[in-house]
């Protein structure tokens, strides 16, 4: 099993912005503690600091007080490469950003994205991915 546990997340944190990695595109999704919903904003296709340059644009437009991200693992929970590479991305954001970040295991979330027959997959397992963090804090 991964080692992502639900972390304690304070009351005042209510608007996330959750990102689901990858190396060419990253799909984005807001929503908030609330109404324990999310909704897709797109995919970025840019890498390196062009990425970072994408998401402090959605930072700046959406204020969130945390930001959300999406960890794959193997089916059996071992980590591998992209783990590692999600969880630099995670250290990144929050060096960069100063904002909290979560770790979320994502595993299944872009295949259940393209079984819902998404239109933009990593958008939508984005979704996925902050609607199963809203369901598991308090």
């Amino acid at each position: 099993m991964s080692t992502l546990a639900v972390p304690v997340v304070p009351p005042h944190l209510q608007t996330f912005l959750a990102l689901d990695f990858g190396l060419k595109r990253t799909g984005v999704a807001v929503g908030n503690r609330l109404m324990r919903t999310a909704t897709p904003q797109g995919t970025i296709k840019a890498e390196g600091d062009a990425r970072f340059a994408q998401i402090a644009l959605r930072i700046r437009d959406w204020q969130p007080d945390a930001l959300v991200v999406g960890v794959p693992f193997h089916p059996d929970g071992a980590p591998h490469e992209n783990t590692r590479l999600a969880q630099r991305f995670s250290r990144q954001l929050q060096g960069r950003f100063k904002l909290p970040v979560f770790e979320v295991d994502e595993r299944y979330s872009t295949t259940e994205a393209l079984e819902a027959g998404a239109r933009d997959a990593d958008a939508a397992a984005a979704c996925i991915i902050l609607e199963q963090f809203l369901r598991n804090i308090p």
